[in-house]
């Protein structure tokens, strides 16, 4: 495949950029309608009850209040999954957790909402709330959802190849379980929703619904609000502002889109509803909080012959993504290592606690923290190196795995040999001074899935081109840009294929009226996706431009090369763009109309009449030229380009095969040095090297940020994330209580791009954005073991767990710093120790929240 490109491989800034970065751009809360009303939301105090009452009437009656809406408003359920219709936009019967939307105010301003809120009354029937999964599973009464026994959302237990004879043949066996604790997105951008129904022009009644909101799933979007609102989708609009950040929190449909739609309709005027940052955690779809009992055997030379995982999920009172979370946990077991036996038994788990769904690196980050973490343990037990144990594990591909994951391009073997070579683990590893280590692990992620989760044969992604008489060309694409870069790289590679300047290109996305459907931004699918699709619309409508030039230039289409806004012929000379001449004479010339239309300081579009000579064949011809040359012999220059995932790269038969399946893998391998003061516990990281397989890098300064992003996020969670809980309630529901690193605390990041160029990729392209963070979060764990000499089997690790499995080693005396939970082999999920209650702005604190007492109290420990 040819590496001479003009456009994809080079450092390229976002189009998008100016608008971010000068404040110019217009995000879903910066919108305002005429006659907007502003919604808030009632949510629940309770983590399980049953509504006996809900009384509105003195909230209808406060002034500045225009409606008030709840569950029987919107009876339909919903999901994002069609096994998963278990929700309501607002409670119907009863609430399943705290937080849980029960009524919606409509009203002039936020002010009148959240006093409108107060005067709502709800009776509650208070129900047994479950909290930790593995006591949920044995409930037999007073179920979540009364058609899921033992509030199990589903299971599933696989098993390939042959497993006890794998472990019988191992020499060496590791078996522990780890626990990963629960995390959320962070997003910058809270969730925000503006509704609007237009009148009909016919009968002055209402009519379509648009709603402009923070999504990554407009299609989605569109289907569920549908289903509930009961109207046709060529009714309803939906329109992607510029999104603030997703990282999965946003690729489903969450209330406030909905329930902004049905008050808008009730109030009979656009409503616009944005969550506070406590609402964000409530909405939540984060990471779940997992345990993972796993066993893992190898051979004395650190050949992997059996894995076992039981994984089971706190996937929060509904279904969301679930169904997908737990079975991509097993499904990528397989796709990175060369393992012959793998069981997996995988269990979603119903709680009375907010939703949990699709997060970054869905469904692998906490199965691939324990697996990693063993393979380094079994690496000790057997006398290996940490990084040469993955080496003799590598893949073989082109290969089918034993779970039936297609494997072609596979950059693995040379990102662990870029992160090896640039951290001088050979020289350094177990020689740095007490107190600092190195550690290596490696991850991957699905380059999209292979199989919708609507269950449609549909194309996963089109892409329409339509290029003007002016030369300008236009992308109509359904994905969404969330900051992540798709709308610069759908302009990329319309402008490579097309040959011109990437200055011409203009892409309109996200918006359902009139781009078409795509399937949404998740799973790492738009530039493998939506890229191919781009590609072939592109190459769809350049036919027309060749077949134009070539008659116009007197040679055949193959001889013609596009590239630089200019056409030439292979064997001819590229010419050069023509410059402004400023004699008397060539200004005469100037104001005649060129075959290309254009003349000094205008363009002449179709409607005016041209003045052309004859003229004889040309050997080059500007992109222009080439553009009017083609409306002339064909009229409109309309292409199109649609892309499914080919039949063989769809997976096996057995039950729940559809998820794990992609068209293509990403590899990343990473190295991390850090430093652990012994005194305290705390945890230094120092610099990450971080290598990444994303086939061809189509914009290198992007997929450079990907991977530092991805690090980052993966430290987060290694070191300081964790959502706190006690008895159902959110006790960290905030920025300064939910500690992500900040800048100050992020160490220096090393990304390093490896290209395997995958052959079905759009230039040999594949994910970039998720398959790194996975392996940040063991790479730390292990290099907390070379520094110090303790495993931590449970995340993060935060200075109390640190200090605790320090404290345990050098038999110090006991101080219960973690609930009572050994950090080096968990048994269980921790409660947090403090008070039921904590500050915060916001209606519908939970009952013994001393902010809702009249009576001031003082500030102390338990706030």
């Amino acid at each position: 495949m040819t590496t001479d490109f003009s456009i994809i491989g080079k450092p390229t800034a976002m189009i998008d950029a100016a608008g971010k970065t000068t404040g110019a751009g217009k995000y879903t809360d910066d919108l305002s309608l005429p006659g907007m009303l502003i919604g808030r939301i009632l949510h629940s105090p309770y983590p399980h009850a049953r509504i006996k009452r809900i009384d509105t009437s003195r909230a209808e009656k406060l002034d500045g209040v225009v409606a008030v809406v709840t569950g029987k408003d919107a009876p339909n359920p919903y999901g994002i999954l069609p096994v998963g219709h278990d929700e309501y936009a607002l409670a119907l019967d009863k609430v399943r957790y705290v937080g849980d939307n029960v009524a919606c105010v409509a009203a002039v301003d936020e002010a009148t909402a959240d006093q409108a809120l107060e005067l709502i009354d709800v009776e509650y029937e208070l129900l047994p709330a479950y909290f930790d999964p593995e006591g949920s599973m044995k409930a037999e009464t007073d179920l979540i959802h009364d058609n899921k026994p033992h509030n199990l959302e589903k299971d599933y237990h696989h098993v390939f190849g042959d497993p006890d004879k794998g472990f019988a043949e191992a020499d060496h066996v590791a078996e522990a379980r780890f626990i990963a604790n629960e995390v959320t997105h962070g997003a910058m951008e809270p969730h925000s929703t503006l509704a609007a129904f237009e009148m009909d022009p016919h009968t002055g009644n209402r009519g379509r619904l648009t709603v402009q909101s923070s999504t990554q799933v407009p299609y989605y979007l569109q289907h569920k609000l549908s289903l509930v609102l009961e109207m046709p989708m060529a009714q309803i609009r939906v329109i992607k502002p510029l999104v603030g950040g997703g990282f999965g929190g946003k690729s489903e449909v969450i209330p406030l889109e909905i329930i902004a739609a049905i008050a808008a309709r009730k109030a009979l005027a656009p409503v616009k509803i944005t969550y506070t940052r406590e609402e964000v955690f409530w909405a939540h779809r984060g990471r779940p909080r997992t345990i993972i009992d796993l066993k893992t055997g190898i051979k004395n030379d650190g050949r992997i012959t059996a894995v076992k995982a039981r994984v089971i999920q706190d996937g929060g009172a509904y279904c969301s993504y679930g169904v997908v979370t737990i079975l991509y946990s097993g499904a990528l077991l397989g796709a990175l290592y060369d393992i012959p036996n793998i069981q997996y038994d995988g269990y979603r788990v119903l709680t009375n606690k907010p939703v949990c769904g699709a997060m970054r690196g869905h469904g692998t980050v906490n199965v691939r923290f324990a697996f990693e973490s063993q393979l380094d343990e079994l690496a000790a037990k057997a006398g290996i190196d940490s990084a040469e144990i993955r080496e003799r594990n590598l893949l073989k591909p082109p290969c089918i795995t034993v779970n039936g994951l297609r494997v072609q391009s596979y950059g693995l073997p040379e990102c662990i040999e870029k992160v090896v070579e640039r951290s001088g683990w050979k020289q350094r590893k177990g020689k740095l001074p007490k107190g600092r280590g190195l550690g290596v692990a490696c991850s991957h992620y699905v380059s999209g899935a292979a199989n919708s989760i609507i269950r449609s044969d549909m194309p996963h992604s089109t892409v329409n081109i339509k290029i003007d008489r002016d030369g300008g060309v236009v992308v109509y694409t359904g994905a969404s840009e969330i900051g992540q870069g798709s709308d610069t790289m759908t302009a990329q590679i319309a402008a490579e294929v097309l040959g011109c300047s990437l200055g011409r290109v203009r892409v309109i996305a996200a918006d359902t009226d009139i781009t078409p459907i795509d399937i949404g931004s998740y799973s790492s699918r738009v530039t493998f996706m939506a890229g191919n699709a781009t590609l072939r619309a592109a190459q769809d409508v350049k036919k027309l431009l060749i077949t134009a030039a070539a008659k116009k230039m007197d040679c055949a289409p193959e001889d013609l090369i596009f590239r630089d806004d200019l056409v030439s012929r292979k064997n001819g000379v590229l010419a050069q763009p023509p410059s402004a001449s400023k004699t008397d004479a060539d200004a005469g010339l100037q104001q005649q109309p060129s075959v290309s239309g254009r003349v000094e300081g205008q363009i002449l579009r179709g409607s005016l009449q041209q003045k052309r000579k004859d003229e004889g064949p040309k050997t080059s011809m500007s992109f222009e030229e080439a553009v009017v040359a083609a409306i002339d012999f064909h009229g409109a220059l309309m292409g199109t380009g649609s892309y499914a995932p080919p039949q063989e790269a769809r997976g096996g038969k057995h039950k729940g095969a559809g998820v794990g399946p992609s068209p293509a893998y990403s590899y990343s391998a990473q190295v991390a040095e850090v430093g652990v003061d012994e005194d305290t516990g705390e945890v230094v990281v120092h610099k990450v090297w971080a290598s990444h397989d994303c086939g061809r890098a189509l914009n290198p300064v992007s997929v450079e940020g990907q991977i530092i992003g991805s690090v980052w996020m993966g430290m987060g969670q290694a070191l300081t994330e964790e959502m706190i809980w006690k008895d159902g309630m959110l006790m960290n529901p905030g920025l300064l209580e939910y500690r992500s690193p900040s800048s100050a605390e992020s160490p220096e990041i090393e990304p390093i791009i490896v290209e395997s160029v995958d052959p079905e990729g759009p230039f040999g392209a594949k994910e970039c954005s998720e398959g790194s963070l996975a392996a940040t979060i063991p790479a730390i764990a292990n290099a907390i073991y070379d520094a110090v000499g303790v495993r931590l089997h449970e995340s993060p690790f935060t200075p109390e767990r640190v200090l605790a499995a320090l404290r345990a080693k050098k038999n110090a005396k006991h101080i219960n710093m973690t609930e009572g939970i050994d950090p080096t082999a968990p048994a269980r999920f921790r409660e947090h120790g403090g008070s039921l209650w904590y500050r915060g702005k916001g209606p519908g604190r939970h009952p013994l929240d001393p902010s809702r007492r009249e009576v001031p109290t003082q500030a102390g420990g338990d706030d």
